[in-house]
């Protein structure tokens, strides 16, 4: 079996600024919602059994007593931060595991999952679905690191190909050169290139030369490197711990968690029909025929069909099908 682990917090920042402003009937902001639970709709579309996703519950973490600078949510629009509950449900609703992290962060949950996963001798493969760097000191093994708005697997050839390192090195990679998206701002002057190329001949901080006539690599302005690390140690070592997944955060204690049982597989029948109409009353209902307002196709015409004009009851494939359920399900749902 295939182990799917999904960024659920990455793909609802990523539906919020990709999809207009859908209110509800009450004025609730839904749309971002609505998309991340249509993309995992068709993530079990596609053939997945084995579905998790991770969620900051809450935007702070442990992370935030390390360093003040970092993340906090204080610039996340409300009509984001109100989806959160919303998505969580939804998730759970249509068979997914979800980890709803407060203490920890998503990224924790993705990794300490992934070795769960990764240790089960019936998992042959274990994708985390996350284009997020943090995410690269993950991969190896059964592990890969997947993008699936590219359609891109990394393995451990593609995080040393993209950024010049292994992956247990990444958290060091990230100690040097900053993760803007999480707050810390690494080293003066440390940047991708340089940090790939001195971390992929020694591999972490600690093994750094202080000295750069010691260093038997040529890097371009290495003297003043040397000397910037040497000065602001503890800073690249205190942003390493940063960018490090906690592989303890709370998520399952068994790979069958994530298996979604008869709730999934009920609502793959369900998403397949060509005839779905509307999402079921509340956001732990399972559908069925009863709860779902089902509509015959009526018989195709003969004739030519006008340009642009599908037949009636003709059902749109794959994309167009998951879209025009989240506009419909964004205004059922209360």
């Amino acid at each position: 079996m295939n182990v799917h682990l999904v960024d659920g917090t990455y793909e609802l920042f990523r539906y919020h600024f990709a999809l207009p402003s859908h209110l509800t009937e009450d004025g609730r902001e839904v749309a971002a919602a609505r998309g991340v639970a249509g993309t995992l709709l068709q993530l079990l579309e596609e053939g997945a059994t084995h579905v998790g996703a991770a969620f900051d519950h809450v935007i702070e973490s442990f992370r935030n007593d390390l360093y003040d600078g970092y993340k906090d949510g204080s610039g996340v629009e409300p009509a984001l931060l109100s989806q959160f509950n919303l998505v969580e449900d939804l998730c759970t609703a249509i068979g997914v595991k979800v980890f709803s992290m407060v203490e920890y962060e998503a990224d924790d949950a993705l990794g300490a999952a992934s070795r769960v996963a990764a240790a089960d001798d019936r998992v042959e493969q274990v994708l985390i679905c996350t284009p997020d760097k943090d995410l690269g000191q993950c991969v190896g093994g059964k592990v890969v690191q997947l993008d699936r708005r590219k359609g891109v697997v990394s393995g451990v050839d593609g995080v040393r190909e993209k950024f010049g390192v292994d992956p247990e090195s990444i958290p060091d990679f990230l100690g040097l050169v900053g993760d803007t998206a999480d707050g810390f701002p690494g080293l003066p002057g440390w940047g991708a290139k340089s940090a790939g190329a001195v971390l992929a001949r020694y591999g972490h901080l600690e093994d750094i030369p202080p000295d750069s006539h010691d260093w038997d690599i040529t890097v371009r302005g290495a003297s003043k490197l040397a000397l910037t690390l040497k000065h602001n140690f503890a800073d690249a070592v205190l942003f390493r711990r940063i960018a490090t997944i906690e592989y303890d955060a709370p998520t399952v204690a068994d790979v069958d968690e994530l298996g979604g049982g008869a709730r999934a597989r009920t609502w793959r029948r369900w998403w397949r029909r060509p005839t779905h109409r509307a999402w079921p009353a509340g956001p732990s209902a399972s559908p069925s025929p009863a709860s779902a307002e089902v509509r015959r196709p009526r018989r195709r015409r003969r004739g030519r069909r006008r340009p642009g004009r599908p037949w009636p009851g003709w059902a749109p494939p794959g994309a167009a099908r998951w879209a025009a359920w989240g506009r419909r399900a964004a205004t059922a749902h209360p």
